[in-house]
Protein backbone atom coordinates (compact mmCIF):
# COMPACT_ATOMS: atom_id res chain seq x y z
CA UNK A 1 0.00 0.00 0.00
CA UNK A 2 0.86 3.46 -0.60
CA UNK A 3 1.68 5.84 2.36
CA UNK A 4 2.29 9.38 2.58
CA UNK A 5 3.55 11.64 5.16
CA UNK A 6 4.49 15.16 5.25
CA UNK A 7 7.73 16.13 6.10
CA UNK A 8 9.65 18.72 7.77
CA UNK A 9 13.32 19.83 7.61
CA UNK A 10 15.36 22.74 8.32
CA UNK A 11 16.89 24.30 5.18
CA UNK A 12 18.22 27.50 4.06
CA UNK A 13 16.04 30.15 4.88
CA UNK A 14 13.92 28.22 7.91
CA UNK A 15 11.85 25.25 8.42
CA UNK A 16 10.94 23.38 4.91
CA UNK A 17 7.65 21.12 4.46
CA UNK A 18 7.04 18.69 1.62
CA UNK A 19 5.50 15.23 0.90
CA UNK A 20 6.90 11.73 1.09
CA UNK A 21 5.44 8.31 -0.07
CA UNK A 22 6.53 4.96 -0.03
CA UNK A 23 5.52 1.50 -1.07
CA UNK A 24 5.27 -0.56 2.42
CA UNK A 25 5.23 -3.84 0.59
CA UNK A 26 8.45 -3.01 -0.80
CA UNK A 27 11.66 -4.35 0.84
CA UNK A 28 14.95 -2.82 2.22
CA UNK A 29 16.16 0.94 0.69
CA UNK A 30 15.27 1.57 -2.61
CA UNK A 31 15.68 4.75 -5.17
CA UNK A 32 14.95 7.83 -4.57
CA UNK A 33 13.07 10.89 -6.69
CA UNK A 34 12.60 14.36 -5.77
CA UNK A 35 9.65 16.03 -7.11
CA UNK A 36 9.89 20.09 -7.68
CA UNK A 37 7.14 22.32 -7.72
CA UNK A 38 5.98 24.95 -10.52
CA UNK A 39 5.93 28.67 -9.51
CA UNK A 40 2.68 28.72 -6.61
CA UNK A 41 4.66 26.10 -4.37
CA UNK A 42 4.52 22.45 -3.30
CA UNK A 43 0.90 21.38 -3.54
CA UNK A 44 -1.45 18.07 -4.14
CA UNK A 45 -0.08 18.30 -7.77
CA UNK A 46 3.69 17.34 -6.70
CA UNK A 47 1.96 14.66 -3.78
CA UNK A 48 0.25 13.12 -6.40
CA UNK A 49 3.47 12.37 -8.39
CA UNK A 50 5.20 11.23 -5.45
CA UNK A 51 2.77 8.63 -4.79
CA UNK A 52 2.92 7.56 -8.87
CA UNK A 53 6.69 7.01 -8.15
CA UNK A 54 6.09 5.15 -4.92
CA UNK A 55 4.33 2.88 -7.12
CA UNK A 56 6.62 2.72 -9.82
CA UNK A 57 8.86 1.13 -6.48
CA UNK A 58 10.78 4.02 -5.62
CA UNK A 59 10.59 6.95 -2.65
CA UNK A 60 8.68 9.90 -4.08
CA UNK A 61 9.28 12.68 -2.08
CA UNK A 62 7.58 16.40 -2.89
CA UNK A 63 9.90 18.79 -1.84
CA UNK A 64 9.65 22.58 -1.25
CA UNK A 65 11.33 25.57 -2.22
CA UNK A 66 9.81 28.24 -0.42
CA UNK A 67 9.40 27.60 3.33
CA UNK A 68 6.56 25.94 5.63
CA UNK A 69 3.47 27.44 4.97
CA UNK A 70 4.36 29.70 1.90
CA UNK A 71 2.31 29.00 -0.82
CA UNK A 72 0.90 31.28 -2.97
CA UNK A 73 -3.14 32.09 -3.86
CA UNK A 74 -2.55 34.25 -6.91
CA UNK A 75 -0.53 34.36 -10.31
CA UNK A 76 0.75 37.27 -8.64
CA UNK A 77 1.74 35.70 -4.99
CA UNK A 78 3.46 32.79 -7.63
CA UNK A 79 5.48 35.28 -10.03
CA UNK A 80 6.65 37.01 -6.87
CA UNK A 81 7.52 34.04 -4.58
CA UNK A 82 9.51 32.59 -7.77
CA UNK A 83 11.59 36.00 -8.43
CA UNK A 84 12.81 35.67 -5.18
CA UNK A 85 15.16 32.66 -6.31
CA UNK A 86 15.49 33.46 -10.06
CA UNK A 87 17.20 36.56 -8.85
CA UNK A 88 19.52 34.55 -5.95
CA UNK A 89 20.68 31.31 -8.01
CA UNK A 90 22.98 30.69 -5.26
CA UNK A 91 19.92 30.30 -2.53
CA UNK A 92 17.58 28.10 -5.31
CA UNK A 93 20.61 25.75 -5.23
CA UNK A 94 21.18 25.78 -2.13
CA UNK A 95 17.80 24.73 -0.89
CA UNK A 96 17.37 22.01 -3.87
CA UNK A 97 20.74 20.49 -2.73
CA UNK A 98 19.57 21.07 0.92
CA UNK A 99 16.07 18.59 0.13
CA UNK A 100 18.45 16.62 -2.10
CA UNK A 101 20.61 15.53 1.45
CA UNK A 102 17.44 14.99 3.25
CA UNK A 103 16.31 12.00 0.71
CA UNK A 104 19.42 10.55 0.69
CA UNK A 105 19.53 10.40 4.35
CA UNK A 106 15.93 8.85 4.65
CA UNK A 107 16.43 5.10 5.92
CA UNK A 108 14.04 3.69 2.98
CA UNK A 109 16.61 5.51 0.15
CA UNK A 110 19.66 3.96 -1.64
CA UNK A 111 21.91 6.70 -1.66
CA UNK A 112 23.24 5.46 -4.58
CA UNK A 113 20.49 5.69 -6.61
CA UNK A 114 18.49 8.94 -6.62
CA UNK A 115 16.77 11.53 -9.23
CA UNK A 116 14.94 14.53 -9.55
CA UNK A 117 11.85 16.09 -11.36
CA UNK A 118 10.71 19.17 -12.01
CA UNK A 119 7.88 21.31 -13.65
CA UNK A 120 7.89 24.73 -15.27
CA UNK A 121 9.63 26.23 -12.22
CA UNK A 122 10.52 22.96 -10.86
CA UNK A 123 11.94 22.48 -13.91
CA UNK A 124 14.70 24.92 -13.57
CA UNK A 125 14.87 23.72 -10.06
CA UNK A 126 16.24 20.74 -11.53
CA UNK A 127 18.20 21.45 -13.70
CA UNK A 128 20.14 23.82 -11.26
CA UNK A 129 20.88 20.81 -9.49
CA UNK A 130 22.36 18.85 -12.01
CA UNK A 131 24.41 22.64 -12.82
CA UNK A 132 25.49 22.66 -9.10
CA UNK A 133 27.66 19.38 -9.60
CA UNK A 134 25.53 17.19 -7.16
CA UNK A 135 25.29 13.86 -6.87
CA UNK A 136 22.25 12.82 -8.29
CA UNK A 137 22.12 10.57 -10.91
CA UNK A 138 19.85 11.89 -13.04
CA UNK A 139 17.12 14.87 -13.36
CA UNK A 140 14.04 15.74 -15.80
CA UNK A 141 12.41 18.76 -16.11
CA UNK A 142 9.05 19.05 -17.66
CA UNK A 143 8.15 22.14 -19.49
CA UNK A 144 10.99 23.42 -16.96
CA UNK A 145 12.75 27.07 -18.10
CA UNK A 146 16.32 26.86 -19.17
CA UNK A 147 17.84 30.09 -18.73
CA UNK A 148 21.51 29.29 -16.86
CA UNK A 149 22.57 31.25 -13.80
CA UNK A 150 24.89 34.71 -14.21
CA UNK A 151 28.18 33.55 -14.31
CA UNK A 152 27.43 29.43 -14.83
CA UNK A 153 29.88 26.74 -14.37
CA UNK A 154 32.04 25.27 -16.88
CA UNK A 155 32.72 21.90 -14.54
CA UNK A 156 31.41 19.00 -15.88
CA UNK A 157 27.78 18.02 -15.19
CA UNK A 158 28.14 14.56 -13.91
CA UNK A 159 24.05 13.96 -13.55
CA UNK A 160 22.03 12.50 -16.69
CA UNK A 161 19.47 14.57 -18.02
CA UNK A 162 16.27 14.57 -19.38
CA UNK A 163 14.61 17.34 -21.37
CA UNK A 164 10.54 17.02 -21.92
CA UNK A 165 9.44 20.16 -23.82
CA UNK A 166 6.46 21.95 -25.65
CA UNK A 167 7.78 23.18 -28.98
CA UNK A 168 5.65 26.35 -28.45
CA UNK A 169 6.31 26.69 -25.05
CA UNK A 170 6.26 30.88 -24.95
CA UNK A 171 8.71 30.72 -21.96
CA UNK A 172 11.04 28.68 -23.70
CA UNK A 173 11.40 29.79 -27.35
CA UNK A 174 13.44 27.10 -29.81
CA UNK A 175 16.57 29.22 -29.08
CA UNK A 176 16.57 28.37 -25.54
CA UNK A 177 16.98 25.21 -26.55
CA UNK A 178 19.58 25.16 -28.75
CA UNK A 179 21.36 27.28 -25.92
CA UNK A 180 20.78 24.72 -23.21
CA UNK A 181 21.64 21.74 -25.87
CA UNK A 182 24.90 23.96 -26.45
CA UNK A 183 25.46 24.24 -22.59
CA UNK A 184 24.83 20.60 -21.52
CA UNK A 185 27.60 19.73 -24.35
CA UNK A 186 29.93 22.16 -23.52
CA UNK A 187 29.91 20.53 -19.90
CA UNK A 188 30.13 17.17 -20.75
CA UNK A 189 26.59 15.82 -19.98
CA UNK A 190 24.93 12.50 -21.15
CA UNK A 191 21.71 14.46 -22.28
CA UNK A 192 18.83 14.07 -24.08
CA UNK A 193 15.66 16.49 -25.26
CA UNK A 194 12.41 15.49 -26.23
CA UNK A 195 10.02 18.18 -27.59
CA UNK A 196 6.25 16.99 -28.26
CA UNK A 197 4.96 19.62 -31.70
CA UNK A 198 1.54 21.50 -31.13
CA UNK A 199 2.66 21.55 -27.35
CA UNK A 200 2.74 24.65 -24.58
CA UNK A 201 3.69 25.45 -21.70
CA UNK A 202 2.13 23.41 -18.66
CA UNK A 203 1.39 20.46 -20.43
CA UNK A 204 1.07 18.60 -17.36
CA UNK A 205 -1.32 20.22 -15.90
CA UNK A 206 -4.99 19.21 -16.28
CA UNK A 207 -5.91 22.95 -14.45
CA UNK A 208 -4.19 24.67 -16.93
CA UNK A 209 -6.37 26.19 -19.71
CA UNK A 210 -4.99 29.90 -21.01
CA UNK A 211 -4.31 29.30 -25.09
CA UNK A 212 -4.04 32.49 -25.53
CA UNK A 213 -0.73 32.77 -22.89
CA UNK A 214 0.57 29.56 -24.43
CA UNK A 215 -0.31 27.06 -21.24
CA UNK A 216 -2.52 24.45 -21.71
CA UNK A 217 -2.90 20.57 -20.87
CA UNK A 218 -2.04 18.46 -23.86
CA UNK A 219 -3.46 15.16 -23.03
CA UNK A 220 -0.56 12.97 -25.19
CA UNK A 221 2.50 14.95 -24.79
CA UNK A 222 1.34 14.38 -20.58
CA UNK A 223 1.39 10.81 -21.27
CA UNK A 224 4.28 10.32 -23.16
CA UNK A 225 7.01 12.62 -21.24
CA UNK A 226 5.50 10.65 -18.05
CA UNK A 227 6.47 7.11 -19.87
CA UNK A 228 9.70 8.78 -21.08
CA UNK A 229 10.37 9.38 -17.13
CA UNK A 230 10.20 5.96 -16.35
CA UNK A 231 12.26 4.92 -18.89
CA UNK A 232 15.36 6.87 -18.29
CA UNK A 233 14.88 6.41 -14.33
CA UNK A 234 14.45 2.73 -15.05
CA UNK A 235 17.95 2.67 -17.13
CA UNK A 236 19.58 4.93 -14.44
CA UNK A 237 18.61 2.84 -11.77
CA UNK A 238 18.87 -0.68 -13.33
CA UNK A 239 15.51 -1.69 -12.55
Amino acid sequence: MIQTEAMTYDGPGGTFEGTISWDDSVDGPRPGVMISHAFGGQSDFDTEKAQRLAALGYVGFALDMYGQGVRANTPEESSELMQTLLVDRELLADRINRAHEVLVKHPLVDPTRTGAIGFCFGGLCVLDLARSGSNVLGVASFHGIFTPPEGARSSPIGSSILVLHGWDDPLAPPNSVLDLAAELTDRGADWQILAFGHTAHAFTNPAAQDPDNGMFFQEAANRRSWRAMTDFFSDLFGD
